[in-house]
């Protein structure tokens, strides 16, 4: 009887150890996936890597840019929201005639860096009016 218990914590013993080592293992490789994946960015092979990194920044300016529209929206009144979302739109349109082109017969271009910077500019003007409603309380006039 006490062999089998023994047989049965050496089994329990070495499937714990081989559990460990694999998830270990695994473990690893994702984060040299993703360590590889990040480093792509910094020197990108070709253009096409070139385009899905700045599109990979582009997306993130842009969700950065509306969580701080959706805080915003949040301090002002109705008059406030309605001057947001029309200076909201006419920035949506600029930013098109400015970042990017419809071409009949080339198709239609986006210019991410143009676009991203665009976006994070409006970012830090909407970071401004929502510190100013925060400490002095929201000014309508400045949307």
């Amino acid at each position: 009887m006490l062999e089998k218990k023994e047989y049965w914590r050496a089994t329990m013993y070495l499937m714990n150890r081989i559990i460990t080592l694999a998830l270990l293992v695994f473990s690893i490789q994702i984060i040299g996936v993703r360590a590889v994946a990040q480093s792509s960015c910094d020197h990108p092979k070709n253009d096409f890597d070139g385009l899905y990194c700045l599109n990979k920044v582009w997306i993130e300016a842009d969700k950065n840019m509306n969580e701080v529209y959706k805080k915003l929206a949040l301090k002002l009144d109705t008059n406030g929201k309605a001057a947001l979302k029309k200076g909201q739109l006419s920035w949506i349109s600029s930013r098109n005639n400015a970042c990017s082109k419809a071409d009949p017969k080339e198709g239609f271009f986006v210019n991410l860096e143009c676009a991203t910077n665009t976006t994070i500019e409006r970012t830090k003007f909407l970071e401004d009016r929502y510190r100013e409603c925060v400490s002095a309380g929201c000014m309508n006039s400045k949307l």
